[in-house]
Parts: structure tokens; sequence; C-alpha cells
């Protein structure tokens, strides 16, 4: 069902706008992550990737609080809410002079930026149901995705010119134009007939809800187990590059040409879901992630690094299936919860990203001079997501299709 207010390309550039601020937030740091290491006092660097790994912990616990309250308030006060706490957060972030602050402020900024991450998972449910969902999210991940490829060189830019402190200000004029848009063309989501008036045991009946639907626990826990295995690249992407293969300057461009796949499985994703549907495709990329994965594993199981081609051939892969699994896996998981969509989309980000940082953190420690401890990891968040796969039945209309 779509919202006739307002046209559909209009509605898909926003939400892409929305979580843009996040993808912008976390990736143009990157290359200022030795940077701020270096004027905080950090005692090594592999305490840097907690630049990264931080903010996404905000965000898991900031859906966690933002989702229950949309489903009583609506969609659109959360997404303010958030913005301002975002703000509040820079204003940390850029003022510290402790790495323990800085930390804090970077948690800050995801509570803050999970309101617009979650409100546009639940404003997209909200406005479309089924494989066209998948489909109107795809386009919208396939336009965020043009984010992750500039935002390192533009960080870098940024530092080149001015300092690592004004990415925080630039991010923050970004938010506050996407704001001001959202807020003279975006009507709200949220239909009176399931707005839920607000109590306290909303978080405890929806989350006994969500935890009763075993589809959308089963996808959100394959969403953890991938966005773990990205989360490791986003965490330890600059150290390889710049450390193991001496590619500072190259870093940019690298990062940019790989998200570049992710653009393109979600813009094939765009046309195939309506055809193949959700399941289907996240059945085949599932298991070429694990593939690729047992491939590199045994081509590279001495330590040996692979040549930076090699290497990024391997993530070029890796991410062209990731682009078909994150908007599927969402979707799958948001199907059967349109009666509780806020929760619903609170709890699948939350659970996913308290996840993922743990298995980005765990992982990561042990790329230090070799890249295959992460194949290797890539493999295990692969073999246990198949797993856990197989273990949701089939949907009947979909085996009627199939037959």
């Amino acid at each position: 069902m779509k919202n006739k207010s307002r046209s559909q390309l209009e509605f898909v550039l926003l939400m892409a706008a929305l979580m843009s601020i996040v993808a912008l937030t976390i990736d143009a740091l990157l290359p200022a992550l030795p940077d701020i290491g270096a004027d905080l006092n950090v005692s090594t660097i592999k305490h840097n990737p907690k630049l990264i790994t931080s903010i996404f912990l905000g965000l898991g616990f900031g859906q966690l609080l933002f989702g229950p309250l949309s489903d009583s308030f609506g969609r659109k006060p959360i997404v303010y809410l958030g913005f301002i706490v975002f703000i509040i957060a820079s204003f940390i972030c850029i003022t510290t002079k402790s790495f323990e602050m800085m930390l804090l402020g970077r948690v800050l900024q995801g509570v803050g930026l999970a309101a617009p991450r979650t409100m546009t998972i639940a404003m997209v449910r909200d406005s479309y149901s089924g494989d066209y969902m998948a489909k109107i999210l795809s386009f919208v991940v396939m336009i965020f995705i043009l984010v992750p490829i500039i935002a390192p060189s533009l960080g870098q830019y940024i530092m080149n010119h001015f300092h690592w402190k004004s990415i925080f200000i630039f991010n923050g004029c970004f938010g506050i134009a996407v704001m001001l848009w959202f807020w003279l063309r975006q009507p709200e989501t949220l239909k009176d007939k399931y707005r839920i008036p607000y109590r306290i045991s909303i978080f405890k009946t929806g989350t006994i809800a969500f935890f009763k639907i075993k589809p959308a626990v089963i996808y959100t826990l394959l969403s953890g187990l991938i966005t773990g295995s990205f989360m490791v690249y986003l965490s330890t992407s600059q150290r390889i590059f710049e450390k193991q293969y001496d590619l500072k300057e190259e870093f940019p461009l690298i990062f940019a040409s790989l998200a570049i796949s992710v653009g393109i499985s979600t813009l094939l994703n765009s046309q195939l879901v309506m055809r193949f549907g959700m399941r289907n495709i996240v059945k085949l990329a599932m298991t070429s992630f694990v593939i690729i994965s047992l491939v590199f594993i045994g081509l590279f199981y001495s330590g040996a690094n692979p040549s930076v081609e090699v290497l990024i051939g391997f993530f070029a892969l890796q991410f062209l299936t990731i682009g078909f699994l994150f908007g599927n896996l969402r979707a799958l998981a948001m199907e059967p919860m349109g009666h509780i969509a806020g929760i619903g989309s609170a709890l699948n980000g939350f659970i996913s990203t308290v996840m993922a940082v743990p298995i980005a953190n765990y992982i990561g420690k042990f790329v230090i001079n070799s890249v295959t401890p992460l194949f290797i990891g890539f493999a295990v968040c692969g073999l246990i997501s198949l797993v856990l796969f197989y273990m949701v039945k089939k949907p009947v209309k979909e085996e009627a299709i199939s037959a």
C-alpha cells in the first residue's frame, strides 16, 4: 500500500538521505582515525577502530529506545528527538581532549542516529509490504550506498584543508539540511489505527510479540551475523590497507570502489526480487558468501597475505553478495510485523547491531599482520547463517510459486 501524498521518487530519496547521515558519520571519519588517536594520546593503534564500533553500539541501543516510542508518538517526532541527541554528541566529540569521552560521544552519536535509521525502515514498512517493500528498500539502499563511495575521500579532503574536527561540523550541517527537507516534505506515515497508547508495558508486550514470530527472530539473527562480517571490514579496512599494504593515499579510492559492489547488487536486487522472491535470493547469496570465504581460506590458510588486487577481488565478491542480503533480510524480518513496525524495526536493529559489535571486535583483534583471520570470520558467520536460514519454513505461497 502506497502513501499517495508524496511521490515515490521523493520518498525513496528522502529515506536514503536520512540513512546517509549514519553512513557519513561512520565512513567520513575512517581516514582520520590515526590523527584522532594521535591527538587524543591513544596508547596503541589497535584501539582506533573502537571509534567505528562504538557508534554501532549506540545505534543498537538507540533503536531499542526509539522504535517503541514511535509506535505511540509517530515517526517524525522521534526523528527530531534523535537528531537533537546527535548534535549534542557531535559537540562532545569536537570539544573533548579525552579518548574515552570521544568514545562516549560516538556512542551517543549512534544513539541519536538510531532514530532516523529505525524510522526509515518503519516508514517504508508503514507505506509498503511484501516483495514490493524489498524493492523499495533496495532503491533506498542503492542511493544510500553512494555515501560510502564518497565519504572517505570527503573526509580526507576536509582533513587536508582543515582539521579532523571539521568532519563532525560538516556531518552536522548535512544532517540539518536533511532534517529541514524531512520537516517540510515528509508526512507522518503511522496510521492512527496502529498507534499504541504510550505506557511502559509496550516495551514488554512488543518484545514478547516479536519473539513469538520465529521468522522475524531468525532473520534478525542472520542480519546480525552478516552485519558483523561487514563491520569487521569497516573497523579494520583502514589498518589493513594503510599498515599491511602501505596504501594510505589510495585507501579512500579503494573503499569507494568496493562500495560500488554493494550498490550494483542492491540495484540488481531491486530488479530481481519481484521475479524470484526475497527468500530465494537470500539463499543463493548466502551460499555464495560461504563458498567464496572457504575458497580464500583454502588458498591462504598459511597466513600469507594475497596481493592487494586479489584482496580487493575478495571484498568485491563478498560485498556483491552482501548487497543482496542486507535489504532482503530486513524486509523478511519486517514482513510479519506490520502491526508492531516500530518496535519490530527497533528490535531487529538492536539485536543485529549488538550482535555485530562483539563479532567485529573479536575477529578484528586477530587481523594484525594477516587478513586470513578475516576470511575465517566471514566463513564462520556465513555457515551459521545458512544453518539458521534453513530453520525457517518456506512460506506456503512461495512453495506454490516454486512448484
